[in-house]
């Protein structure tokens, strides 16, 4: 416990009562203020000290909940903030969540959650409506916070979820095409720190925020002796920030040969020019950069881990096998990339049958005609 000059607990101090002119203890922190009484010190008296601690960890948690209006949005976020919905999610979700909420807070956050109804929330998110993805974003964040109203009693149903997504236009965030992957790896040879970013997303097909975090210890020996055949010695461990799912993902020998560059006198296998580790922000700039340089302004981080899903499908892999690799909880996304690589692979084999039943069909053709014509060569 920090002791002050004045003898007191921190935050204390001795104040002169002008009434009676005896000197009483006063425990001030910012604007929460209360007497403190008994010998400083004390059983009683720390006893006292520690509610007052108390009195001003739930002043700093109810910041902004003394300005909001009952039953408003401005309410229910408050409530939905302290929430332990909110509070499981990890750091990185929070911010993007609170991100979405504030933008909409700012905007209706004095109106009252009791009168919204289906066609308000088609409006609003409608008014997004030029950018699908950021429209299904606030959708989606919509249905959680009322979800969160419904349970406190400040609406009774959730008028958000009957609203439809939009559909994407296009595809989202650019995948890297073969032709970029070619590209990127001519201009960043192998040693540069940009290879081995490329490298560690695009063999391993994990989020920018997982790659930041891998590192030497992560690293342990392949013991499965097929996998040793094809060239794997290596098994990374990855826990997932996002999910915290764990994965063990093979070493592709193409990863190893850039690993091997790499020193063993860092936490994590990328740091900044500083030495120190990336954040996952600070990360996706960077890399962003290094496409830049590349010429290929249209890629990005995330654009390698949906190369490396569309990769697995080519090769035959199958919607579990993309998940264990990449990590993905959702079937709907990977989905996506099984999808594609299997119409391109049922169009190969149409195609295929087609121009066999076209082949066979015209030798059929042939097989009946040759009597007539051989008979027709023996006459004199």
């Amino acid at each position: 416990m920090l002791r002050t000059k004045s003898g007191l607990p921190k935050y204390c101090g001795w104040n002169l009562d002008r009434e009676d002119g005896k000197r009483r203890v006063r425990f001030r922190k910012g604007r929460f203020s209360t007497y403190l009484t008994g010998i400083p010190w004390s059983e009683d008296f720390m006893r006292q000290y520690a509610a007052a601690l108390e009195g001003v960890k739930a002043r700093a948690e109810n910041i902004g909940a003394v300005r909001t209006i009952p039953g408003s949005f401005d309410a229910a976020c408050v409530s939905y903030y302290r929430s332990p919905e909110f509070q499981r999610l990890k750091a990185s979700t929070q911010t993007v969540r609170r991100n979405v909420i504030e933008r909409f807070r700012n905007e209706h956050g004095k109106k009252p959650v009791a009168l919204l109804g289906r066609a308000h929330i088609k409006q609003i998110v409608g008014g997004k409506s030029e950018t699908p993805e950021a429209a299904n974003n606030l959708l989606k964040v919509l249905r959680v916070l009322l979800k969160h109203a419904v349970d406190i009693d400040m609406i009774a149903s959730n008028p958000a979820l009957d609203v439809q997504r939009y559909e994407s236009k296009g595809e989202g965030i650019h995948t890297f095409a073969e032709a970029e992957v070619a590209q990127f790896e001519a201009h960043h040879p192998i040693g540069s720190k940009a290879r081995l970013a490329f490298a560690l997303l695009l063999h391993t097909g994990q989020r920018r925020g997982d790659v930041v975090r891998m590192g030497w210890q992560h690293v342990s020996d392949c013991l499965d002796e097929y996998l040793r055949s094809l060239g794997v010695r290596s098994i990374l461990s990855v826990r997932q920030e996002k999910t915290d799912t764990p994965l063990l993902i093979p070493i592709h020998p193409a990863l190893a040969d850039v690993l091997a560059a790499v020193p063993r006198n860092n936490l994590t296998f990328l740091v900044t020019e500083r030495g120190k580790s990336f954040s996952a922000a600070g990360f996706g700039n960077w890399f962003r950069d290094r496409c830049d340089e590349a010429g290929l302004p249209q890629c990005s981080a995330h654009g390698l881990r949906k190369c490396a899903a569309t990769r697995l499908a080519d090769a035959g892999c199958s919607l579990h096998q993309v998940m264990a690799m990449t990590g993905h909880r959702s079937m709907s996304e990977v989905a996506r990339y099984t999808k594609a690589a299997d119409q391109a692979r049922l169009a190969r084999q149409a195609t295929r049958t087609l121009i066999e039943a076209r082949e066979q069909k015209a030798s059929a053709k042939l097989s009946s005609i040759k009597p007539m014509l051989d008979k027709k060569r023996r006459k004199p």
